[in-house]
């Protein structure tokens, strides 16, 4: 599993390095203003949305029942399957993108009310919001994709397959702006660049697939049992994810009645913690789900539970340190990423507060992307489901009087927590479902690595040194961030070798290998 994960948290890295890449165009030409509050509005409402018919639900509940086909009666009927799934999705979806493009105004209007009073902002979120509908419609084949070649073992291209998107996004507005120069650049390229960058996502991972001997052939058997015991399964992932959607909807909503920027503030920040959360844990729980789907339909619970152990323990291995980096070096790695051109120090300083807000909930969103995958592979979705619902109800209840206390800052706070309470409550119900968990272990192992993660980024932060004095370049920023990081590094995993953190010798053994 580690070799594996490895292998998708090179290909994600990459991905996310160019996600990051995209962010800071669009930082550079257009800052935080009125444009990238627009954009943002508008591709959320779609990019919502995926994680129901594509990345999200779909993904998780075709994952166990395409493995078990394939475990069991080979892969002609698992194939069989998914040319059931994906005639039945291309139906339903293309469906709701041509509902979304007519009802945009309404959509738009009821999530983002603030945009009203402003006739151009909102006439601007609609029509990007209607020309990113169709994305919705391209990463949903290309995460069924995903799903087949996961499951078949391939994970290298579908993870790099996101930096495929991400490119197409930055060509496009590199390309606008040498076409109408630099100061003219309109938000509209950020909305054409998504599309593009979809059409590359799906593009790139066809040639595989087709390795693979899988042809698309459409398939109208709605009554196989296999693509039954799927919807069944993809039921109450939908309900969960449903809740969570409306929250951040909510979260919408709330931020475009504040102060201009806000919402480009949160997205911001929120794409910084999404980068160890996509190399690290994201890789880890797509591993898990396909080696625990298969344990499931082997019968091997055992094995089942060593995966969810290796997965989380290897998971807060990376994860904890994320967070204290985030917590103790926020505004210089938010200066790094986006201090250029149109976006200004007080971007940067309340940029760097919504990330330290999310920094504590980053532990929360990395654990569940390990927990809730096992859940999957025992076809359990409706106590993740309730447990999602109750969150979301603790995080909306949570905005208010954050909001007071915090102003932009209390969404991501309540984000955040809400995330820590779903993780625990994740936890503590595994037993229940026949994995034994030894949370005595887990927590010291957690506790250890706490506390050797906090020393190391607190002894760097009180020593840090400028390698390149008055650096307020790309290259000087770098290198006076990677001082500091360096020290924390090699300081936290001295510690979690003398602490006894068994996760850091096999990664150590595993290295020295190489």
């Amino acid at each position: 599993m580690f070799r594996s994960a490895g292998v998708v948290s090179v290909a994600t890295a990459l991905s996310r390095v160019s996600g990051l890449l995209r962010e800071q165009v669009m930082a550079y030409f257009f800052g935080a203003s009125m444009a990238t509050d627009a954009f943002v509005t508008a591709f959320r409402i779609p990019n919502l949305l995926r994680d129901l018919f594509a990345e999200g639900a779909l993904s998780s509940s075709f994952v166990p029942v395409f493995k078990d086909k394939m475990v069991n009666e080979g892969d002609d009927q698992a194939f069989d399957l998914g040319n059931t799934v994906m005639t039945s999705m291309l139906i339903v979806v293309s469906l709701v993108v041509v509902l979304g493009i007519i009802a945009s105004p309404l959509i738009v209007y009821l999530t983002a009310h603030g945009f009203a009073a402003d006739k151009e902002k909102f006439d601007l979120t609609v029509d990007l919001t209607r020309i990113m509908w169709v994305f919705l419609l391209l990463v949903s084949v290309a995460a069924l994709v995903m799903g087949m070649l996961n499951s078949m073992g391939r994970f290298g291209v579908p993870a790099f397959s996101s930096t495929a998107f991400n490119f197409g996004g930055i060509a496009t507005v590199w390309i606008w702006a040498v076409v109408s120069a630099p100061d003219h650049v309109s938000a509209y390229a950020l909305a054409v660049g998504v599309v593009i960058g979809g059409i590359g996502q799906l593009a790139v991972q066809l040639p595989t697939l087709k390795k693979t001997g899988y042809r698309f052939r459409p398939r109208f058997n709605f009554g196989d049992a296999a693509f039954r015991k799927m919807l069944k399964l993809i039921t109450p992932m939908v309900i969960g994810l449903s809740a969570s959607r409306i929250n951040i909807l909510v979260s919408t909503l709330l931020a475009s009645l504040l102060a201009e920027g806000a919402i480009s503030y949160l997205n911001y920040s929120f794409r910084l913690m999404h980068f160890p959360l996509g190399v690290f844990a994201v890789a880890l729980g797509t591993v898990a789900l396909t080696k625990a789907s298969e344990q499931a339909a082997r019968k091997d619970m055992d094995g089942l539970a060593g995966t969810f152990l290796e997965a989380f323990n290897l998971n807060m291995l990376f994860i904890i340190p994320s967070a204290m980096f985030f917590i103790f070096f926020a505004k210089d790695f938010v200066g790094l990423a986006y201090r250029y051109g149109q976006f200004s120090e007080s971007d940067t300083l309340n940029t760097a507060f919504a990330l330290i807000h999310y920094s504590y909930g980053l532990i929360g969103f990395a654990a569940v992307r390990v927990i809730v995958p096992v859940y999957y592979a025992l076809t359990d979705s409706k106590l993740p489901m309730k447990i999602s619902v109750l969150t979301v109800l603790l995080n909306i209840l949570s905005y208010w009087p954050l909001v007071k206390l915090m102003d932009f800052g209390g969404l991501a706070a309540a984000t955040s927590i809400a995330g820590l309470v779903n993780a625990g409550l994740l936890l503590a119900y595994l037993p229940s479902r026949g994995v034994p968990v030894p949370f005595v272990q887990l927590g010291s192992t957690f506790i250890r690595m706490a506390i050797a993660a906090t020393v190391a980024f607190g002894v760097a932060r009180m020593l840090r040194f400028d390698l390149w004095p008055a650096g307020h370049g790309l290259i000087g920023r770098f290198v006076n961030l990677l001082g500091p990081l360096a020290v924390a590094g090699v300081l936290y995993g001295l510690l979690c070798y003398l602490l006894h953190v068994r996760e850091i010798r096999i990664v150590l053994n595993k290295l020295l290998k190489r």
